[in-house]
């Protein structure tokens, strides 16, 4: 995939979001989402030794359309700005922790990881896991690479006030206090274009590694240990 292709793609299409105009350039659109469909499938290739329950997900399977569902949203253009894949075990509508890739101009291009929408269940477990013993998860946002990629840590959305049980005086009150539990590591649209399509795909892959220990204790964590 050329990443520079697709941003001047994604970039008009921002400028001309109606059906008329995606179809005058499906060629190149259906071009350009084989190409990313490659680099998913050599993505999830390269993780599953770290990770084994993704063994055998079909790379269709984690990568999300780029039509958009608007018979709810108050935003009616019918395609998204960006191209997008979850690696989780069971594809991108797993509920487990995952690791995102997203390509879009404006700043839109970025890794995360972790959990964007934890159940209840989830919630709590992990809240538990952090009040009983943080050192852990201290020691994974420490490794190399996570601070090479992930400098500011934990991200998220977080509560005002202290969940229900913890109190405000709690050493890892900031942590408790979320309600997502994300890496996230963003690439400027200027650096995006100055990489060639080997070292963009080495780049995205460097940055996925070094999700692995983060979303490991996430696993464990969120299933109670």
């Amino acid at each position: 995939m050329n990443p520079a292709a697709l941003l001047d793609f994604l970039h008009d299409l921002a400028h001309h979001n109606d059906r008329e105009w995606f179809q005058d350039h499906k060629s190149i659109y259906d071009r350009l989402r084989a190409g990313f469909e490659q680099d998913v499938a050599y993505w999830l290739r390269e993780l599953v030794p770290d990770e084994p329950a993704l063994a055998g997900l079909d790379p269709r399977k984690c990568i999300f359309r780029i039509y958009r569902d608007v018979r709810f949203s108050k935003v009616k253009v019918p395609y998204k700005t960006h191209f997008s894949a979850y690696f989780a075990p069971g594809g991108k509508h797993s509920e487990a922790p995952g690791r995102y890739v997203q390509i879009g101009t404006n700043g839109q291009t970025l890794v995360a990881g972790g959990l964007y929408e934890p159940t209840k269940e989830q919630l709590a477990a992990i809240r538990q896991e952090i009040d009983y013993s943080p050192e852990e998860l201290h020691a994974r946002l420490a490794t190399p690479e996570a601070r090479q990629f992930f400098p500011q840590g934990l991200a998220g959305d977080q509560l005002k006030k202290m969940p229900p049980g913890y109190e405000a005086s709690h050493p890892e009150a900031n942590w408790l206090r979320h309600k997502q539990f994300l890496l996230m590591h963003y690439l400027p649209d200027a650096e995006v274009r100055k990489l060639s399509p080997e070292a963009f795909r080495a780049h995205i892959l460097a940055a996925l590694r070094a999700l692995g220990p983060f979303g490991e204790w996430l696993g464990e964590a969120s299933h109670g240990g």
